[in-house]
């Protein structure tokens, strides 16, 4: 997510959770939970509203459709076919706390960013052979808590990816934090956006992302102030995306 070309392509990333998605059509739909979602935005909360799972199709007017099952939840059809030099498809994904004034229950988040603690994640995946996509994490920061509209800065974690997509921005660093190595990349669409691409794609993480957080700030991206309102997880699909799958996703705050 180098050139004037890819840098559009993460600016799809960006607007994956946020910009395009009506928070109206967001909250009518979680009010109805269901164990299928097709709608381009149809969402649904799961583990007794602690976490809520949204197909979001921010991005074309191809079909979408998830199985949801508690956390876990699988594309079982994606017609999408998008140019990789341009935005993905879509962003299905499950999170804890606020997208577009859809929130989960309790009260874990937001947090500041220099008061996190320890906040601990698990994500396990199951990716086919075939299209183009990626598998990342979106934590949105702002200075206002619970932010309802677009975030002032975007936290991307790429642990797998398929095709010829990148980052927006252009890389800066590498940086090894929770024992593995990460290129890092810096960009802005309107607000700031820092990504971390793994240097060994996984099918399965247990990251701190307070650890991320650190060193967002350390460079600016986020600043010490500004609330981490959301942890997202899902993929970004360019070409096909059916067979993509979360197994699992939780996270801890400690």
């Amino acid at each position: 997510m180098v050139n004037g070309t890819s840098g559009r392509l993460l600016g799809a990333v960006l607007f994956t959770t946020g910009v395009l998605a009506s928070s109206t059509a967001v909250g009518t739909a979680a009010a109805q939970p269901a164990t299928t979602l097709c709608d381009k935005y149809a969402s649904t909360p799961v583990a007794d509203g602690r976490y809520i799972v949204q197909n979001n199709v921010w991005g074309a007017e191809t079909t979408q459709c998830l199985d949801v099952d508690g956390t876990s939840f699988t594309v079982t059809t994606a017609e999408h076919d998008r140019p990789t030099d341009g935005a993905p498809a879509a962003y299905p994904s499950v999170y804890l706390g606020c997208h577009y004034d859809n929130c989960t229950t309790g009260d874990s988040l937001p947090l500041r960013a220099d008061r996190m603690g320890e906040v601990r994640t698990h994500w396990d995946i199951t990716t086919p052979d075939a299209g183009t996509y990626n598998a990342a994490y979106d934590l949105w920061f702002d200075p206002v808590a619970n932010q309802s509209g677009q975030n002032a800065a975007e936290l991307m974690i790429w642990v797998d990816r398929r095709g010829d997509i990148q980052p927006i921005g252009s890389p800066v660093d590498t940086v090894t934090l929770d024992g593995t190595r990460w290129e890092v990349w810096t960009g802005g669409e309107g607000w700031n956006v820092i990504s971390y691409v793994r240097a060994e794609p996984a099918e399965s993480v247990d990251l701190d992302l307070s650890a991320f957080t650190a060193d967002a700030v350390e460079r600016g991206s986020v600043a010490p102030h500004w609330y981490l309102n959301s942890v997202q997880a899902g993929f970004e699909p360019w070409v096909g995306g059916a067979g993509l799958a979360t197994n699992d996703f939780s996270v801890e705050i400690g």
